[in-house]
């Protein structure tokens, strides 16, 4: 009777299937945030989820659907939401340590394709299972909610309606309110807490509880102790901030030196404050040349625009050293722009803009003299600003003696890798095109000219140029210069395939990065990895 009671207006199945809609999704968005520290937040990456999580749900609708045509006992049902309720409370706390492990696995066994593989494995170990429990639910609810064909339609749909409301709100709630708030780790508790309560008051009403119960809720405890911490890069003991927002994974350290922000825990530097006020010695340096190809030393005033602003490197950069120069920024990610004025010391007069890039040369009419594009994170490539159209947008807001510099931080070295598209594209739309390559890193920095006297304007500001650092680097920009030759490749917005070139490019570096420790695995095995790692 007390079953009948809880479920006899079809009211609790409706929140039920609600609440499993809204997880599902909650639980696709967490494992984006989850994996972009480690893989990026890439179209792959993304197709990867949602193409593991499709196929969770596609087998749990097969096996509820057959599960409760043999047996129609809700209880069941709410057994299994329970338990999918304690895997995702359980992610947070072991989830990182299976994606390091898994990755650790890979690294010396696969030898392409290691993005893919990697994220794939991770979704397929950590979401897949509570999900596919997930998938059960609405065959299941059908089930128990149809009592004749008269309305088994209105019915359906009702359950549908209500699955639809709910992965809605679970769409927007961890993207806009939880995971901003929160982060993701809390944001994982809080939607396995609601499918806790969920299945603690059907089990309460049906007098049911027995020890799974207390059991359930000891784990959720546990979990909410262990697994509370948003800090994915568990070994760094002594960040300076550590944190998470609409767009990135955020994370600043600081040496006696430095000031680095990074939006990958693995690698990577975003940008960087030198306390001393010196050159960084990373590709900001090289990127300096575009004032000089521009003839801004020549000049009383003049503009640069930065899109991807970070925290202001390469424009603190450019007002040191240029005090002529007006500085604008353009950063999609407000919280990076927080960042730069606590942590990196931006200078109040340049003003940043929260907006996307191309965005933002749609808004604006005003031309400037150099513009530099450092919008490229990885394998986190925007489309949008790498096709034959945004470097049209991009030369139509320079003025006659304008340059763009382009930073590319994967240097390719087969044929038609993602540098060499880019290239293209742009020399698609630029007659006069240099690059130079940025010793001891992977980054090409790609000088796009609108006057042909750009290199007699640079050589020109290198003999001016009186402080000795920037001297020097400016000549070994000189000495490493080359006018590029473009071929036939090109990016266009219909088709700019940026992450699967940018993926070929992880797989090379990936390779390189590892070889010295596989030939040490292969001839010593893991004694001698561990021993050359300095662990044993």
């Amino acid at each position: 009777m007390q079953q009948r009671s809880i479920l006899r207006n079809k009211t609790y199945l409706y929140l039920t299937e609600f609440f499993s809609g809204m997880s599902v999704m909650a639980v696709e968005l967490g494992a984006s945030r989850l994996l972009a520290p480690y893989f990026s937040s890439s179209q792959i990456v993304w197709t990867i989820i949602i193409g593991t999580i499709m196929i969770a749900m596609a087998l749990g609708n097969i096996y509820g659907g057959r599960s409760a045509d043999k047996d129609p006992n809700p209880d069941r049902l709410y057994g299994r939401i329970l338990i999918a309720a304690i895997w995702i409370a359980l992610i947070p706390v072991v989830g990182k340590y299976i994606i390091l492990g898994i990755s650790a696995l890979l690294i010396f066994t696969v030898s392409s394709n290691f993005l893919i593989i990697a994220a794939f494995a991770a979704c397929m170990v950590i979401f897949v299972f509570p999900l596919f429990l997930l998938g059960t639910v609405t065959p299941s609810l059908a089930k128990y909610t149809v009592d004749s064909l008269d309305d088994n339609g209105k019915t359906v749909g009702t359950l549908g309606a209500f699955n639809t409301i709910g992965s809605i709100l679970g769409t927007f709630l961890p993207t806009f309110v939880t995971i901003p708030a929160v982060g993701t780790a809390i944001s994982f508790l809080l939607f396995a807490g609601v499918l806790l309560v969920l299945t603690i008051i059907y089990f309460i009403h049906t007098g049911k509880l027995g020890k799974k119960i207390p059991i359930s809720i000891l784990v959720f405890i546990l979990c909410c102790i262990f697994g509370h911490s948003s800090s994915f890069a568990f070994w760094e003991p002594s960040l300076t901030y550590e944190g998470e927002s609409i767009y990135n994974y955020l994370q600043v350290k600081e040496d006696e030196q430095n000031v680095i922000l990074s939006t990958n825990v693995l690698f990577g530097v975003q940008s960087i404050l030198k306390k001393d006020a010196s050159l960084t010695g990373m590709y900001y340096d090289y990127a300096m040349a575009a004032p000089f190809l521009a003839g801004i030393s020549q000049q009383e005033q003049a503009d640069m625009l930065i899109l991807g602003m970070g925290t202001g490197t390469y424009a603190t950069q450019c007002e040191r050293y240029f005090n002529h120069i007006e500085v604008e920024g353009v950063e999609i990610d407000q919280k990076i722009t927080d960042l730069a004025g606590e942590y990196f010391e931006l200078p109040e007069d340049i003003d940043v803009y929260t907006y996307d890039g191309r965005a933002y040369l749609n808004a604006v009419e005003k031309k400037y003299d150099v513009i530099m594009v450092d919008a490229y994170q990885d394998i986190t490539i925007p489309f949008q600003m790498s096709t034959v159209e945004f470097f049209t947008m991009v030369k139509d807001h320079l003025k006659d003696n304008g340059v763009m510099v382009v930073n590319m931080n994967m240097r390719g070295t087969e044929e038609g890798n993602i540098n060499q598209y880019l290239s293209d594209t742009i020399a698609n739309v630029f007659d006069t095109i240099y690059t130079v390559d940025v010793a001891g890193s992977t980054n090409r920095e790609l000088f796009a000219c609108m006057s042909d006297d750009a290199m007699q304007c640079f050589q020109t500001g290198i003999a001016e140029e009186k402080d000795p650092a920037l001297h020097q680097m400016m000549q070994q920009v000189s000495d490493g210069m080359e006018m590029y030759a473009a071929t036939d490749y090109l990016m266009t917005d219909d088709k700019a395939p940026v992450e699967l070139l940018g993926m070929q490019v992880i797989d090379e570096l990936i390779q390189d990065e590892v070889s010295y420790y596989k030939g040490i695995y292969e001839r010593e095995g893991i004694q001698g990895l561990l021993h050359a790692a300095g662990l044993g």
